[in-house]
């Protein structure tokens, strides 16, 4: 028992493989049932540059996601709980989304052979142009900004690679021409509705918990 409660969190996050499984189905147009491809680009997001060196905040996000994960649990379960819960459920509802609402966003030719180019080179071709609305990076991001911000164990440094680093993702999105500002927009929106309603959920398990202990040593 002890052995499970210690690795619990590791066990927690073999989640991610099998979410990853399910964008890989679905970042696919021809699954989605009208087979038509919709664009959320706006005057604003094609004024936005290619800057390529922001693949690497874009590249490193799975990997920071796990790293804040880890930290949570050592800091606060519960804050780590929270954080797992509200990324499957934003990616469950953003898989649904993708799969009868398919977006896209156009790619720009590359040219060099620089490797950072190369490095954005294998993103463009790992990752499809679609599955963009709502964006994962930046609500997976956000919610570990999110998490932080409603820990007791934030502090003045945690705040600032933590807040840094997301902004940093979050900003990738658009400077590698990933997703729109509506994308980040939504993404961002849906993890805080999301964490705000477990959050609720748990206030109000715990003063029920909390009345329910206060009856029984009353009547005791």
């Amino acid at each position: 028992m002890n052995l499970l409660k210690r690795y619990y969190p590791l066990i927690g996050m073999l989640i991610f493989p099998v979410m990853g499984w399910i964008y890989a189905y679905t970042n696919n147009p021809n699954h989605h049932p009208s087979q038509q491809i919709y664009s959320l680009m706006t005057a604003m997001d094609r004024a936005i540059p290619l800057v390529k060196i922001f693949v690497l905040p874009y590249s490193v996000w799975i990997f920071y996601i796990y790293v804040c994960l880890i930290y949570f649990f050592m800091k606060d379960p519960a804050v780590y709980r929270r954080a797992l819960i509200t990324y499957v459920t934003c990616a469950l509802i953003c898989y649904g989304i993708y799969l009868v609402f398919q977006t896209t966003v156009p790619r720009p030719d590359l040219t060099g052979n620089d490797p950072i180019t190369r490095l954005l080179m294998f993103v463009y071709h790992r990752d499809e142009p679609f599955n963009c609305f709502p964006s994962i990076h930046c609500f997976s991001s956000y919610m570990v900004m999110k998490a932080l911000y409603e820990s007791k164990f934030r502090t003045r440094l945690n705040q600032t690679l933590i807040y840094g680093m997301s902004t940093l993702i979050i900003v990738s999105t658009f400077l590698i021409k990933q997703h729109t500002l509506l994308d980040a927009a939504c993404g961002i929106l849906l993890a805080d509705i999301v964490y705000r309603v477990l959050l609720r959920i748990e206030r109000s398990s715990g003063h029920r918990s909390k009345a329910k202990q206060v009856m029984q040593q009353t009547n005791m």
